[in-house]
């Protein structure tokens, strides 16, 4: 298909256009980007689209993005995007900020009960009847020039956001639509919140079966791990392989020889960085008590999980009630939380992370189910 293309390479053209879009109700947007051997995404396009035309920001020639950054903050204008947690993440490290409102098309599919965490092309296929090129989302997006199919692709890509708004939002009507926009704002907190490197440790697999001094050296050696990443603009597994923390934590080697075992432990990690982990190792061990984090919660038994279907089915019975995908009703990390806070014998306490709509039509019903699972066991 013929698509208007207008390509954005300097700062006053982006300026102008950023300054006409804010006089728009909506604008979708899209990103391409490339992270193989980095830490950060590196953005090789920003799409833009009006449900018009579809307009090529070249973030390889952009210096100033002060008005993009204005555009995406602006409440009027409502952002279209589609499984956007990445995008998000490009957006926030070129601009730093994110788009809001936030529409995810993704999430209003779910929201219509089309299907939860619809693909973009299986998606547009099903709402517009349009069968997309697939052969361009691996491609090398940093190249200059562009191939001509890439430049069609990106073209399309937010042309066809556009047109998905234009046609789910008013299937949604106001409530949804409304569940949708609350939905985008968590989205869009995500690559906002700072993470605290010294806290990754609680995440790390199998992080509850060590001891609170092994924990004090899982907790460094995350940390470290974390911070070199970023630092060198590396995927973490090329710092160290995630498989290796827990066993170098727990086995604490002394020497290159012994640490040369370690499972996973790979030969360049040794040569580049093997003094260093012993160091780390070494000094988190020698730790004094009071400095040790508290030992983790162990992973809910085998007999929590009838109490965990019994809460899903809530979820479930309500998502049938509002017609939504039954998956968007109750997460599983949400449902793990509430039971941790109290299994088996309670009180339960509603996690923090169950929130907005669902909290208010569901968290009540879920205390209650608990506290009847209780008496009668």
């Amino acid at each position: 298909m013929s698509i208007e293309i207008h390509w954005i390479r300097d700062d006053a053209t982006l300026a102008s256009h950023c300054q006409h879009w804010r006089t728009l109700p909506f604008i979708a947007v899209d990103t391409e980007f490339m992270r193989v051997d980095t830490f950060y995404p590196q953005a090789g396009l920003v799409q833009v689209s009006d449900g018009v035309a579809a307009y090529l920001i070249d973030p390889l020639c952009i210096e100033r993005w002060a008005p993009l950054a204005e555009l995406l903050a602006a409440p009027a204008v409502l952002k279209v995007l589609h499984a956007c947690s990445e995008d998000l993440e490009v957006l926030q490290r070129l601009t730093g900020t994110v788009p809001l409102p936030l529409f995810d098309t993704q999430l209003a599919a779910g929201y219509l009960n089309l299907g939860f965490s619809m693909g973009y092309s299986r998606l547009v296929q099903q709402v517009l009847g349009l069968e997309l090129p697939k052969g361009e989302t691996r491609s090398d997006w940093l190249q200059r020039p562009l191939a001509e199919a890439q430049v069609s692709y990106a073209a399309e890509d937010a042309l066809h956001l556009a047109e998905l708004y234009v046609a789910l939002s008013p299937r949604l009507g106001v409530e949804k639509h409304a569940w949708v926009l609350e939905d985008g704002e968590e989205l869009a907190q995500q690559p906002t919140r700072e993470v605290n490197p010294r806290e990754l440790y609680r995440d790390a697999k199998m992080a509850w079966k060590l001891s609170p001094s092994q924990l004090a050296v899982l907790r460094e050696l995350c940390a470290w791990r974390e911070l070199q990443a970023r630092e060198r603009d590396v995927p973490r597994n090329r710092v160290l392989k995630e498989s290796s923390l827990w066993p170098l934590a727990r086995f604490q080697p002394a020497n290159l020889t012994a640490m040369a075992k370690i499972e996973d432990m790979h030969p360049r990690t040794l040569r580049q960085d093997g003094e260093v982990l012993l160091e780390l190792i070494q000094q988190a061990a020698s730790l004094p008590e009071a400095q040790w984090p508290a030992a983790l919660p162990e992973p809910l038994p085998l007999e929590a999980s009838a109490v965990l279907r019994q809460l899903r089915a809530i979820g479930q019975a309500e998502a049938e009630r509002l017609g939504i995908a039954p998956e968007l009703a109750l997460r599983k990390k949400t449902l793990e939380a509430l039971l941790k806070s109290g299994f088996p014998h309670g009180p339960y306490q509603l996690p923090d992370s169950l929130r907005g709509w669902r909290r208010q039509r569901l968290g009540q019903k879920l205390l209650d189910a608990l506290a009847g699972s209780k008496e009668h066991p």
